[in-house]
């Protein structure tokens, strides 16, 4: 048996900026704290049919990821008496919107907490390590440290570290890196927020312009940096390719939201917010890679985790840009060819979003295999 479930988070401040929270619920029957989840709906893709559980259930509303974070188990005793095992599997749900009220509203409570605290508020020990995952707090707290790696690459022996202290230092890699992955974030929540809708577009697509802006400058900063520092935390080419790919990203999110912005498009296709919903998480993910580099060896396991997730997202968005393309020809390609024309457009830049953050994904991927 299965069934699909949402993992509502936000931001506690500024967006990407600050420590993740998630929103907890109560069971109805035993009052313990859950994630809001139910049966698969007809005619309703599983990622769908989660972000309707978390309107019900906990008066949540944004975009969903299609791409599940994972998976875990619970038995569920049924009125019969039969206690039988349930896979839920979890969508990442980035809220944008609490409802005043909801259709369970007197049936449970809701709460938001920290995800250390989540993790030991719900008793299924699967479903902890999955909130665990979802953004560590000992990996988020990397973000907020200052000051330069040490060299660890495997051929340099130990013995020659006093060597290494008293070779000069500069530059603040890490320190741009980071802002340049809370930049790419901004930008894709902007977009997201324009590919949902609305009377605000053009403020939307304001945004990714300007957020776009603020990237080129921290990328200058990079390339300049590399030229000026004698001894970089990893390889000069790993540094600018990896900058270079994170520029593409949000880069391609200006390309969209000025195709937006040229064909007037103000109605999106579900395939459109899908992909969306994953540029958004893999924003999310990259933000987290970003720190764990200042100590690849340590870290090394959990970049390979979140890699090999964004080079996943990147497959299930290959999807949905054939879904949406065949659909939108079949819809359109006979009788409104220009709408076709521009439909494609737009997914042919959403699509060149996510191919760019699978290449951020192989970059640090190379830096880990190099390093660690």
């Amino acid at each position: 048996m299965r069934q699909i479930a949402a993992l509502p988070y936000r931001f506690e401040g500024a967006i990407s900026d600050s420590p993740i929270q998630v929103l907890l619920i109560t069971s109805r029957e035993s009052g313990r704290w859950v994630i809001p989840k139910g049966n698969p709906l007809p005619g309703l893709a599983a990622h769908n049919a989660a972000a309707v559980e978390a309107e019900e259930e906990a008066g949540v509303q944004g975009l969903v990821c299609p791409t599940p974070l994972g998976s875990y188990r619970y038995r569920k005793r049924r009125k019969n008496g039969a206690s039988l095992m349930i896979d839920v599997d979890v969508f990442p749900l980035a809220v944008h919107r609490e409802l005043p009220s909801w259709k369970e509203q007197g049936q449970r409570k809701r709460r938001w907490v920290a995800l250390a605290e989540a993790a030991r508020m719900v008793e299924e020990a699967d479903l902890s390590d999955l909130i665990s995952s979802f953004g560590p707090t000992e990996f988020k707290a990397a973000a907020l440290r200052t000051g330069f790696a040490a060299v660890t690459r495997s051929r340099i022996s130990p013995m020659f570290a006093w060597f290494q202290r008293l070779l000069p230092k500069a530059g603040n890699f890490f320190e741009l890196f980071d802002a340049h992955s809370r930049t790419i974030t901004a930008a894709a929540d902007a977009l997201t927020r324009l590919i949902q809708g609305g009377a605000a577009a053009s403020d939307h697509i304001r945004e990714v312009t300007e957020r776009e802006h603020d990237a080129d400058e921290i990328t200058r900063a990079v390339l300049k940096t590399v030229r000026e520092t004698f001894l970089t935390p990893f390889d000069r080419s790993a540094i600018t390719a990896l900058i270079g790919s994170m520029d593409d990203a949000i880069d391609e999110m200006q390309a969209t939201a000025r195709a937006i912005d040229l064909y007037e498009v103000r109605v999106f296709e579900q395939e459109m917010k899908d992909m969306a919903a994953i540029i958004v998480d893999a924003a999310r993910l990259t933000a987290e890679a970003i720190p764990l580099l200042r100590d690849v060896g340590r870290n090394a396991t959990r970049l390979h985790e979140l890699t090999e997730r964004l080079v996943r997202m990147e497959g299930h968005a290959d999807d949905l840009h054939a879904a949406g393309v065949k659909r939108a020809f079949v819809e359109l390609g006979q009788t409104e060819t220009l709408r076709f024309l521009v439909a494609r457009e737009i997914y042919k830049h959403l699509e060149r979003i996510v191919d760019a953050f699978e290449d951020v994904a192989n970059e640090i991927d190379g830096i880990v295999i190099d390093n660690a």
